[in-house]
Parts: structure tokens; sequence; C-alpha cells
């Protein structure tokens, strides 16, 4: 199951041009996105360390540990995404457990591939 799946009927939604910042690397990270169309870059100092399309998610590590943003993000192409906010981020996993437990997924694989590229 796609974490689109998870997100209610009634989810906002937030068009973004292509070539355009969804966040920077060191801002303060109030929200998360899940990318329901298109792609999004993921740069760490300036370098892309990863492309995250539909059903993936960005900006989730700020928003959990209430840090300034560890990376950057730009869309690679017309995007529509949804922000999860704190409060949205917390009734979700009221509503959705598995919600929960899929950005756990996208942290842990991230963290794995991190580990094996040392």
């Amino acid at each position: 199951m796609s974490i689109i799946d998870l997100l209610p009927s009634e989810t906002p939604l937030k068009s973004i041009p292509a070539g355009e910042l969804v966040f920077a690397q060191g801002d303060a990270g109030d929200s998360m996105y899940v990318v329901i169309e298109g792609e999004v870059s993921v740069l760490i100092d300036g370098k892309v360390v990863e492309t995250v399309r539909a059903g993936g998610v960005v900006g989730e590590l700020a928003l959990i540990d209430s840090q300034p943003r560890s990376a950057t993000a730009i869309s690679r192409t017309r995007c529509l995404v949804s922000p999860v906010d704190e409060r949205r981020f917390m009734d979700l996993i009221a509503r959705e457990p598995e919600f929960a437990l899929q950005v756990m997924r996208v942290m842990a694989k991230r963290l794995r591939r991190m580990d094996a590229e040392r």
C-alpha cells in the first residue's frame, strides 16, 4: 500500500513548478511533503543524493526531530505534493497507524543506503 493511499480524501495539495525550491538545508522544518505527482531531488551540500517520486516523502526528519533541515529539496518536474505539518502528522498517525510505519520505512531505507555508501 502506498503512503498516498493512506491520506484522507480531503488532503490539501500544493502545486510546485519544475525547478522550484521546496525547502533548503538549514531551514526550520515544520512540514514534510508527500509527493503525489512528479519528482523531487534531495540534495545534501549541493549533491543530489536521491530523487523522490510519487508515493515518496521528503522533509520527514526535520518534522519529527524539530531540527533544521538536513537537506535541500528541489522539484525536478512539476509536482503535486501534500504538505503535512506536525498537527496533521499526529492526526494521520492516530487515524492510520500504517502511515507512521511507512514514514519509518522511508527513514530506515535512507539510513541503510547512507551506511552502505560509507
